[in-house]
C-alpha cells in the first residue's frame, strides 16, 4: 500500500485556499488521480500568484520536488502491476503442472475397481508386517501378511474371503511386529490423481480424486499417471 502526501498550498491573488492531505491508495488508478490534481493544483499556483508577492523560490523549488515524487510513485506503481501480473501467470503455470499427476502422500484411496499403490514403511527390526484395511467409517475390513522388505504393494481391493470389496474410500496401515508383539505402527502412503492444485498461503494444496486435500510439501512421490 502506498500513502502519497501533498502539501498545502495558498494563492493570496484569488482569495482561495488549497490543501491536500495525506491519503492512503490502493490501486493505481486512484494514485494517477493524486498526481494529476496534484499538477493542476501548482499549474494554478503559479498562474494565479500575486505578482507583488511572488511565490518563494525555496517553497516552489520544493513543491516541484514533491511533484517529482508523485510522479516516481506512479511510474513505480505501473512497474509494481506489471510484475505481479507476471507472477500471477507463473504462478498459474505452476499449478496446472499438478494436474493429472499422481501423488503420493498420507491420504485415503478412492478405490474404484483398479489396484491401488501403497507405499510401506516397516520396522527395520521386525519379523512380520501386517497390511490393515479400514473402510471410510475406519472399521477394519481386511488385515493381510506381508513378505519382509516390501516396499511397494498393489492393493487389488480383495477381501479376506477373496471377495472384492465395495468401491469407496479405504485407509491403510502397516504393522511391524517383533516375536508377536506390535512395535511400531504406521500410515502407509497411497498414489491418488490430482484433480484440481490451489494456490494457498503459504504453499500449494492439491486436491485427490478421493476428495482429500494434502499440502504440497507431503508429497513425498509424484509419477506420470
Amino acid at each position: 500500500m502506498v500513502t502519497v502526501t501533498d502539501a498545502s498550498n495558498s494563492t493570496s491573488s484569488a482569495g482561495a485556499s488549497a490543501t491536500a492531505s495525506a491519503t492512503t491508495v490502493s490501486d493505481g488508478s486512484v494514485l494517477t488521480s493524486d498526481f494529476e490534481t496534484f499538477l493542476k493544483m501548482l499549474t494554478a499556483q503559479a498562474r494565479y500568484q500575486d505578482p507583488l508577492e511572488p511565490i518563494d523560490s525555496t517553497e516552489f523549488a520544493s513543491q516541484l520536488a514533491q511533484f517529482s515524487m508523485v510522479e516516481q510513485q506512479v511510474k513505480t506503481n505501473e512497474v509494481l502491476d506489471s510484475v505481479l501480473g507476471a507472477l500471477a501467470v507463473q504462478n498459474a503455470a505452476a499449478l496446472s503442472t499438478w494436474i493429472g499427476m499422481e501423488a503420493r502422500a498420507n491420504a485415503p484411496a478412492l478405490f474404484s475397481g483398479q489396484a491401488v499403490t501403497l507405499a510401506l514403511a516397516p520396522a527395520s527390526t521386525a519379523d512380520e508386517v501386517a497390511l490393515v484395511v479400514r473402510d471410510s467409517a475406519g472399521t477394519e475390513v481386511q488385515r493381510q501378511s506381508v513378505p519382509l522388505g516390501t516396499e511397494r504393494l498393489e492393493w487389488d481391493g480383495t477381501g479376506p474371503s477373496g471377495e472384492s470389496l465395495p468401491l469407496g474410500l479405504y485407509s491403510f496401515e502397516v504393522e511391524s511386529l517383533r516375536e508377536g508383539e506390535v512395535i511400531l505402527t504406521n500410515a502407509a502412503e497411497v498414489y491418488s490423481r490430482v484433480v484440481e492444485a490451489q494456490a494457498g498461503e503459504d504453499e500449494i494444496v492439491l486436491l485427490l480424486d478421493s476428495g482429500s486435500t494434502v499440502p504440497a510439501s507431503a508429497v513425498s512421490a509424484l509419477r506420470a499417471p
